[in-house]
């Protein structure tokens, strides 16, 4: 069969059979002669060149092989351990490689509480991982402390070390620390999915905003009660 009427039979679209997938090869072959020209290589170029920038590959590729630090602290652990198992298979999203050594991982899932003993260890155990490397704080107890409001647990991981991405439930099930990992995922990328205060328009309901916020009314209500006492006749 002539190449000319090849180029004119075969379409530039998915192979459909064995024929067209030869037809296919025959065109590429075309290409790398050549003999590919005018519209036929506009099209090709459409369909098979695809343009993007040196670090959004770099962080598609982050994502997608993730090595978490073999680590558990309290019972949320016993539930990390099952998002390797098949009716969770993590291996989908390229994470199913976890390393015994923290100088191998880039993960850090804490899974349970953090008790004032431990902090320096996790603290160590995060500055010797590889760089870059996020953590996933998994369940209450390192979101916040959860049950144990003590002076035995620190509350809240991001006390210490940052945090990337928070996994509430006590404990969360495997469900919810893949979705976590999903959302970190697409944070990695550069795509972050928007907080739950840019979602329901709530900025400026931080702990640190609310006490600067009683901090200046209480400031504004004492001057204005001083004023009014120094305006007063027997002042």
């Amino acid at each position: 069969m002539r190449r000319e009427k090849i180029r004119a039979l075969a379409p530039l679209e998915q192979p459909r059979s064995a024929e067209e997938l030869r037809v296919r090869q025959l065109r590429a072959r075309d290409l790398l002669r050549g003999d590919l020209e005018g519209e036929d290589l506009e099209k090709h170029v459409e369909d098979s060149v695809l343009a993007t920038s040196l670090e959004k590959v770099l962080n598609w590729g982050r994502s997608n092989a993730i090595f978490p630090a073999t680590f558990g602290l309290a019972c949320c652990a016993i539930e990390m351990m099952s998002i390797v198992s098949p009716r969770y298979d993590i291996a989908r999203f390229g994470a199913e490689a976890m390393r015994a050594s923290p100088r191998q991982a880039d993960m850090l899932i804490l899974s349970g509480r953090v008790s004032i003993k431990m902090a320096p260890v996790v603290r160590r155990l995060y500055d010797q991982m590889l760089e870059p490397k996020w953590v996933i704080a998994m369940g209450a107890c390192s979101s916040s402390g959860g049950m144990f409001a003590n002076y035995a647990v620190v509350q809240g991981a991001d006390k210490f070390m940052p945090v990337d991405i928070h996994v509430p439930g006590c404990p969360p099930r495997p469900e919810a620390l893949l979705y976590g990992f999903n959302k970190l995922q697409r944070m990695i990328r550069g795509n972050p999915d928007p907080g739950w205060r840019t979602r329901h328009n709530a900025a400026g309901t931080e702990e640190w905003a609310r006490e600067e916020a009683i901090v200046a009314g209480g400031m504004e209500e004492y001057e204005r009660a001083r004023q009014i006492a120094l305006e007063a006749p027997d002042a």
